[in-house]
């Protein structure tokens, strides 16, 4: 009798649970799982910049700086490498911390990102490099490329000469960290950040055989996202220090002219965010959805929040907390089986934490895939 009483109590709290998973998705606790903290390496000053994408084949890249000697940046630094662990199974378990580029001590390589050319399934490792012994503040941008879903790695090429201009070369400068984008047609896109002339964007037209700069600045601007709207135009979403608030670029002519504004619905500390294309109707999906993370906070770098554009950016949803503590910069990618995977810089930079959300977590029960 009491082997039936528990096996009813077993069957009934199963029943409840999945009954409160339905009705109220916020009553589920987030799980954050670290990926990057010092604990892991103690001669680690601290990991920063993370960078993530969905390979071709499903598995999840997450790719950090490694900052040795102390958390400065690329100019403050003789020790910067670029590690990145992996998924195979949608975030529930990742590969041990591998290193990708180490240079010499006095060299230093940061700020990844990455973009997936989903026609020849190559991807895209962009860095930003500095000899700090021999070329103090001069700034070299590099990619590096995989063939194997980010198994292994091809030598870094320098592409300096080809996304940015010759008088800029004692210019503060880098490519933004996070990601690109392929657009409809094939063209990789990518911005880049130089301070003293202005945000531009990269492309390729060749998939990445050859890369070239786009001329006419857009400003204001700092670190940044682009994103591909569903009507071909190209929307930017860019970081300005001391604003409190987002700037959104948009241009009807693939980047010859821009309408720039800034949108006070999206407070921002002056912080790195992250922007994605969830779905799209084109591409089968019932709705159209962009998804936005930032430090929803106008002054620090703190209450990570989520955010679903169903009328691609012109506006947007009331923010869902992800996390209300110390966050600052966060990339994200959409998961082989629909859900939303989150990376962000936790507590004052003491973690970088995995976060693994639903479209109807974030919606509150309003929105789902079909």
């Amino acid at each position: 009798m009491k082997i039936v009483f528990l096996i009813l109590l077993s069957i009934i709290s199963s029943i409840a649970f999945s009954q409160l998973e339905e009705a109220d998705p916020d009553a589920l606790t987030l799980e954050f799982i670290s990926l990057f903290n010092t604990d892991m390496n103690p001669e680690v000053a601290c990991y920063r910049i993370p960078a993530m994408v969905t390979a071709p084949n499903g598995d999840l890249l997450v790719a950090i700086d490694e900052r040795v000697p102390s958390c400065g940046d690329l100019k403050w630094s003789k020790d910067i490498n670029i590690v990145m662990r992996r998924s195979e199974d949608n975030g529930g378990t990742w590969s041990p911390i591998e290193t990708i580029i180490d240079y010499p001590l006095g060299q230093s390589a940061s700020d990844p990102s990455m973009l997936v050319d989903q026609i020849t399934s190559t991807i895209f490792l962009f860095f930003n490099f500095m000899d700090l012994d021999n070329e103090k503040d001069v700034y070299y941008l590099k990619v590096i490329t995989s063939m194997d879903n980010g198994q292994t790695w091809s030598d870094p090429i320098d592409i300096t000469s080809q996304i940015t201009k010759a008088e800029w070369r004692h210019d503060f400068k880098f490519i933004t960290s996070g990601r690109g984008i392929q657009s409809s047609c094939g063209t990789l896109i990518h911005t880049m950040v130089n301070l003293n002339n202005g945000l531009h964007l990269f492309c390729s037209d060749d998939h990445g055989e050859s890369w070239h700069i786009l001329d006419t600045p857009i400003i204001p601007g700092n670190e940044s996202k682009i994103v591909e709207l569903t009507d071909g135009n190209w929307m930017v979403n860019s970081r300005m220090n001391g604003k409190g608030i987002r700037y959104v670029h948009t241009s009807t002519d693939q980047g010859a002219s821009w309408i720039s504004k800034p949108d006070s619905s999206l407070v921002d500390p002056g912080c790195n965010a992250s922007i994605i294309r969830y779905t799209s109707i084109k591409e089968g999906a019932d709705k159209n959805r962009l998804l936005f993370a930032h430090a929803n906070d106008p002054n620090e770098r703190k209450n990570l929040s989520l955010r679903i554009s169903y009328d691609e950016g012109s506006t947007w949803s009331a923010a869902k907390t992800v996390y209300t503590g110390g966050s600052a910069y966060s990339t994200m990618t959409i998961l082989p089986n629909g859900d939303i995977g989150l990376v962000f810089e936790k507590d004052n930079y003491k973690d970088n934490v995995f976060v693994r959300l639903s479209l109807q977590w974030l919606t509150d029960g309003e929105d789902k895939l079909n």
